[in-house]
């Protein structure tokens, strides 16, 4: 169905915010259709490669994506089947697990889609702009839906710089340097 330019620009702002929102998530979900994931696969494994080690729980997972468990529990039985990920079990408690990605997974994780590549034709003036606006948005949205922020460990109340990396005061975990740019469930902004 195409709609007309006119209909976008007879709408309220706010309404005409949403519907683009709307419709470039439903197209980037869309997109997500390729070999053997569909898109909340490809979610899954988008999100692993972003998240750290204390983040790769089912219900994390689930929580950060905005779905049920159950969900995102039948995406990683599909998932490990496909060779995507792999289980970890606590040493501590046998019962929780997690998941990483393999050299299979971690290659889509990292692959470019089409939204990325017309997001990059920005300048980076607009990228910052768009990144800024949107973020006010999904934090409005969390604190209403009362969620979890789910941001990057460097930029958190209890995050701390060590010679190694750094530290995390909550889980009280030393953080290698590279998990110090990961997205974290326990983040709270400072």
């Amino acid at each position: 169905m195409i709609i007309s330019s006119r209909y976008y620009w007879n709408m309220e702002s706010h309404l005409h915010i949403r519907e683009l929102i709307t419709r470039l998530a439903r197209l980037d979900a869309a997109a997500g259709w390729d070999g053997d994931l569909n898109p909340t696969q490809r979610a899954v494994l988008t999100y692993l490669g972003r998240a750290n080690r204390f983040s790769r729980s089912p219900s994390h997972v689930a929580e950060y994506l905005g779905t049920t468990r159950g969900t995102i529990s039948q995406s990683f039985k599909s998932l490990l089947q496909k060779g995507y990920v792999s289980e970890v079990r606590s040493a501590q408690d046998k019962r929780a697990i997690s998941f990483s990605l393999t050299a299979k997974g971690e290659e889509v994780a990292q692959a470019a889609g089409d939204l990325d590549c017309i997001i990059s034709n920005l300048c980076e003036e607009q990228k910052q702009a768009l990144q800024a606006s949107l973020m006010k948005v999904l934090k409005g949205l969390v604190q209403q839906n009362n969620g979890r922020a789910f941001g990057v460990c460097k930029t958190c109340i209890h995050f701390e710089t060590s010679r190694t990396g750094g530290h995390c005061r909550s889980l009280s975990e030393p953080l290698a340097p590279e998990e110090t740019t990961l997205v974290c469930h326990e983040q709270e902004s400072a």
